[in-house]
């Protein structure tokens, strides 16, 4: 019994041995040796610089490692390179890399890079370039453009109510009742007196032909009567084609006593701008006595600007603000465009009419214009700024997603405010780069640049010799 124990005990020990050896034995050894070889760095490269590498472990400038690369990285696969292009001038390309003259290495193009579905010239830039050069967009949107015109006017006399008086004989000026300059007259004020013979020989006509009829007012003979009347009804005509006043004529009618001296009345209300003769001057038709104007309405005169031509029409609304009346806004309207440019501003002169029963507006005077144009365009709208304008080509950039910009030409229309109207080109909705564009044009002809270089030229039919064609023409049957 006790050597059955004792060889039941024995084996218990051996087997516990065993396994425990068995249990402290290291396991897959060889695997762990294949992983060792299988981890083993390619090379060695730079944390800061990627494109610096190391076949050993190595240290850069500043101290820092540099990190392993291993075989089983999941690195992108390699680009294939076209070819290599002068970065200062894209029409220099290179087969293998270079240097230019100022010693800048050539850029390589990548076959990724020319092949695109995209048109020409797009471009795709990181969203931290284009945060750094401050790139901004607006929204093309559909509005209503107007546009108001400012120019600084001048105040004139209105030429239609301004009257210039002439005899209509010769004489001698007797008395001049109006004889300042300035002065405020109303119609049919007495300004001067002038003596005629001419005048007075009429008169005196008229006076015969009065007397005459009066003695022959109770003639049998009607022909005779009729003479009578004729001859005074002519009389009194002449007097009256020499501006020879009613009462004058009413006067003399019941008086027949022939005055020396004609008034003058003046025709219109008004102030006296100009006296052109003194008492005692002689006078003639050519003498201009008086000019007198009306200023219950004035002439403003402005110019504009080729640009603000189009905008503007007869019927404008007009304010006027001036600086010797201030806190008074003054309406009007315009009433007439001039149909020639001043040659040496470039510009058109406008013409503006205003009420001034106040007698506040005086002519010569300046004057600040705001001319609301009536004209409005609803159209596509977008900054004036958006445009790169090269040529005879306007052009912007479309935002076609996040960093991708695509240049694409437009046709513009009026600008008015700072926004301008794309009538063809671009559709609402759209989103266009109103800043550092610029920059973002640049970079589109680099691109385009390079896809021109990479396609494949067209080949051209060749021309037919120049002599067959000349002896073709001249072959006769």
């Amino acid at each position: 019994m006790n050597k059955q124990v004792l060889i039941t005990a024995v084996l218990m020990l051996v087997l516990g041995a065993g396994g425990g050896y068995w249990l402290a034995m290291p396991k897959n050894k060889q695997p762990d040796v294949a992983l060792t070889e299988a981890k083993k760095p390619l090379f060695y490269r730079n944390p800061m610089n990627p494109s610096v590498t190391s076949p050993v472990p190595a240290k850069d400038n500043m101290g820092m490692d540099y990190v392993p690369v291993y075989a089983e990285d999941n690195s992108p696969p390699q680009r294939q390179i076209l070819f290599y292009r002068n970065s200062m001038n894209p029409s220099v390309t290179s087969p293998v890399p270079a240097k230019d003259t100022m010693g800048m290495d050539y850029q390589p193009v990548y076959a990724d890079e020319a092949k695109t579905d995209e048109p020409a010239g797009s471009v795709k830039i990181d969203a931290v370039t284009v945060q750094n050069i401050g790139v901004r967009t607006a929204i093309a949107k559909k509005s209503i453009l107007s546009h108001t015109v400012r120019a600084v006017g001048r105040v004139a006399y209105d030429e239609e109510r301004i009257v210039r008086l002439h005899p209509k004989t010769e004489g001698w000026i007797e008395t001049l009742r109006v004889d300042k300059t300035g002065e405020w007259v109303k119609k049919n004020d007495d300004l001067l007196s002038i003596y005629s013979p001419q005048l007075v020989a009429t008169q005196q006509e008229y006076v015969l032909a009065l007397n005459n009829l009066k003695a022959l007012e109770k003639s049998p003979i009607e022909e005779i009567r009729l003479g009578a009347e004729e001859m005074v009804v002519s009389s009194r005509e002449r007097l009256k084609l020499l501006d020879v006043p009613e009462h004058q004529l009413h006067d003399l009618a019941n008086s027949h006593k022939v005055k020396k001296g004609l008034h003058i009345h003046t025709p219109a209300d008004g102030i006296v701008i100009n006296i052109g003769a003194r008492e005692g001057q002689y006078v003639t038709p050519e003498t201009e006595l008086y000019m007198i104007a009306d200023l219950s309405k004035v002439w403003v005169y402005a110019e504009i600007y080729e640009y603000e031509l189009p905008w503007v029409k007869v019927g404008d609304p007009v304010e006027m603000q001036l600086a010797g009346i201030p806190g008074r806004v003054f309406n009007g309207h315009l009433a007439f465009i001039y149909p020639y440019a001043e040659a040496k501003t470039r510009t058109i002169k406008v013409r503006l009419t205003f009420d001034n029963a106040e007698l506040l507006l005086k002519p010569d005077l300046f004057a600040e214009v705001t001319i609301y144009a009536g004209k409005q365009i609803d159209a596509v709208v977008i900054p004036s700024e958006a445009v790169i304008r090269s040529g005879a080509k306007n052009q912007v950039f479309v935002v076609r997603g996040s960093g991708k910009f695509e240049p694409r030409l437009i046709t513009t229309g009026l600008a008015a405010n700072g926004d301008i109207a794309v009538l063809d080109g671009l559709k609402a909705g759209e989103e266009v780069v109103t800043s550092a564009q610029f920059l973002i044009d640049s970079e589109s002809k680099l691109h385009e640049a390079t896809s021109k270089m990479t396609e494949p030229s067209t080949p051209q039919p060749p021309e037919p010799n120049r002599l067959i064609k000349e002896q073709g023409a001249h072959r006769h049957d």
